[in-house]
């Protein structure tokens, strides 16, 4: 169960539903949408609260106080990616197994062992993995 696939779809409806008629009947597809998906209520009630702690909002959602929050996500913006120094980062590569699964904590605490006092110690290493191609991934990939 992803916390965030709630609390994402009420940013959304709140964005897309100009009115807050429209706003109360979309809220209501989407609990029982959530609900046929084996969601809780409680989980469900929790994750549409926190949308609503998050921007402040302390009174019951009105037609009023809708039209404010409404404009205030809309104009939100998204998250500004900050700029990326390629020459200061390395990225590391490597293909996951299991056996494969404390490499990135023993390879950093190597590389802060071993390069501590070398110029490369500035050098930001960054591990990523890729999956192990297998049958079921090849078979869903090419469906």
């Amino acid at each position: 169960m992803k916390i965030n696939i709630p609390y994402t779809m009420l940013i959304r409806a709140i964005k897309y539903c100009s009115t807050f008629e429209t706003y109360v009947k979309e809220r209501e597809k989407l609990r029982m949408a959530l609900l046929l998906n084996k969601y809780p209520g409680e989980f469900i009630e929790k994750q549409f609260s926190r949308v609503f702690q998050k921007h402040n909002l302390i009174e019951p959602l009105s037609t009023s106080n809708y039209i404010t929050l409404r404009e205030k996500l809309i104009y939100l913006g998204t998250n500004e990616k900050m700029p990326f120094d390629y020459r200061s980062t390395m990225f590391i590569h490597f293909t996951y197994c299991l056996n494969m699964k404390t490499l990135p904590a023993k390879f950093h605490a190597l590389w802060n062992k071993y390069f501590i006092e070398s110029p490369i110690h500035e050098t930001k290493p960054v591990l990523g993995t890729r999956n192990v191609k297998n049958l079921q991934q090849h078979l869903v990939h090419n469906k």
